[in-house]
């Protein structure tokens, strides 16, 4: 039997909490029972938690009497996750992951581990709005944007919220076999493994500045003439500098080279007309100023992992 620890706290999303564990419950209705998860939530308050939406839960365990070895220990994310430090948890936790044969984190709980400082030196992932603030906040971890979720050692994470479920899919198909994880999915109504990553239901580009420069000029004017041609050298005359130093400054200014800043916006607004018209793939492409309907798929599965046309069929 797989003992599986989920630690819930105030303001814990719940769905972080639910997904996971009803993957497990549901995976017993496959298993024999001497290899059942045998499921334990533990609050760090004694009495009810009340999670992110409302709703109160029992935890079955306070953290101080959770003194056993978890084959599995996870964290789910919440507001207070990347909000606060409460140090009795991260103590616990210090304490509890060298007992653990492996522990995690649901979407932003992710930060909860940092805390700890236990995300030093793993690849780890968490929901895609909080990534850069994860790469700021622990710059000893390796921080992978687009993943669903990351195993690296003893260390999984997941992506936002209902990623849970596909961490905890992994973990059964990992324990028992492809098969139960896909009977586990069919009663979920879920896939085993989804098309794309994060960056499909990410902006690939954040709004432009409010501070009108003449970068953030440049910038306003290419998304208001996407179907044209841009190059370095264009833009700079549009900014009356060298393309060197147009180049230097619109890097240092946007985070991105002038050259990834297009590509960028140009998914994004292919993005928008898939989700939001009937029109056909190549007035998609021609408007987007993709130039051919080749080049926009090539992009589009470059970036998202998904075609133009999947990406329509998912999000329209």
């Amino acid at each position: 039997m797989k003992t599986v620890a989920m630690v819930l706290f105030p303001n814990f999303l719940l769905l972080d909490m639910a997904g996971p564990m009803e993957v497990f419950s549901i995976a017993n209705r496959y298993l024999h029972p001497d290899k059942h998860y045998e499921l334990t939530t533990i609050g760090t308050e004694p009495g009810l938690l009340r999670a992110s939406c409302g709703i109160n839960v029992q935890a079955d365990l306070h953290m101080d009497q959770a003194v056993e070895s978890y084959d599995l220990l996870l964290v789910p994310g919440g507001p207070c996750a990347y909000n606060e430090k409460p140090p009795l948890l991260l103590h616990w936790l210090r304490g509890a992951v060298t007992r653990a044969g492996q522990y995690g984190s649901i979407c932003t709980g992710a930060f909860v581990l940092g805390f700890a400082g236990l995300l030093d030196g793993f690849r780890v992932t968490t929901h895609w709005h909080y990534t850069e603030r994860l790469i700021k906040a622990f710059p000893a971890a390796s921080v992978e944007i687009d993943q669903i979720f990351v195993q690296d050692r003893q260390l999984i994470t997941s992506g936002g919220v209902t990623a849970g479920i596909d961490l905890a899919l992994s973990v059964v198909s990992n324990d028992h076999g492809k098969k139960v994880a896909q009977d586990v999915a069919k009663v979920l109504l879920v896939v085993m493994k989804r098309q794309g990553g994060q960056a499909q239901f990410s902006p690939l580009m954040a709004a432009i500045g409010p501070h009108e420069t003449t970068i953030t000029r440049i910038q306003q004017q290419v998304l208001e003439q996407l179907d044209q041609t841009f190059t370095v050298e264009s833009l700079a005359r549009m900014a009356s500098m060298s393309p060197r130093h147009f180049a230097r400054v619109f890097a240092q200014e946007v985070g991105m080279t002038p050259m990834a800043f297009i590509q960028s916006v140009r998914i994004d607004h292919a993005r928008q007309l898939l989700e939001t018209s009937d029109l056909p793939l190549k007035t998609v492409a021609f408007k987007s100023g993709f130039g051919s309907v080749r080049h926009m798929r090539f992009l589009f599965n470059e970036r998202l992992g998904l075609t133009p046309a999947q990406y329509r069929e998912q999000f329209s």
